[in-house]
């Protein structure tokens, strides 16, 4: 056997041996990803169970619509002396057991309110004759969840980005991550 074909089978062992590592690897890899999904896409269904999408559309005219472009009349102001005209989307659910209780969902929609994350929607309270601000400024759509704290039904952003009553307003569940430390003298 000369030396040329003793290197030929080392390099064809090597070969095989580098195929066979890479496989376990990427078995392993593609094993690790599914069982992430699976787990993510099961704790997302778990939040999502019996949530209703709030459903926002433009309502010219209407008492919601009057009353979510009172809400937002700064906005709506500032976007005008900009030439531009929002469209005002609105939609309303019941949040509460109370019956003067209802909660106006808001987007407005322009180039210019809106960025790559979409438009922002808010969410007001009635209770009596007066609207208060409980949740600002979120993107995502927005179901009511059967769940409560407080009273109040949990509202679910996007796919799995709960929120939950505080008793004063809505509050996100999600954690945010922790601060880098600073480094520097003390």
């Amino acid at each position: 056997m000369t030396i040329q074909q003793i290197l030929s089978r080392i390099r064809l062992r090597h070969l095989a041996l580098l195929t066979v590592s890479a496989l376990s690897v990427a078995a392993t890899v593609s094993a690790a990803t599914t069982h992430h999904r699976t787990h993510h896409t099961r704790q997302a269904n778990a939040i999502s169970a019996g949530a209703a999408p709030v459903i926002l559309s433009a309502h010219p005219g209407t008492q919601l619509d009057i009353d979510a472009r009172k809400l937002n009349t700064d906005d709506l102001e500032d976007a005008a002396k900009h030439h531009d005209q929002p469209v005002v989307l609105v939609g309303s659910a019941p949040l509460s057991a109370g019956k003067n209780d209802e909660a106006l969902f808001v987007q407005l929609q322009s180039a210019r309110l809106c960025g790559s994350a979409g438009c922002t929607t808010s969410v007001y309270l009635r209770h009596n004759d007066s609207w208060k601000t409980v949740l600002d400024s979120v993107n995502g759509d927005i179901s009511v969840l059967p769940t409560r704290h407080k009273g109040m039904h949990d509202l679910l952003v996007g796919k799995n980005d709960k929120w939950i009553w505080d008793g004063n307003e809505y509050q996100d569940t999600l954690s945010a991550p922790p601060m880098p430390k600073m480094n520097g003298p003390n």
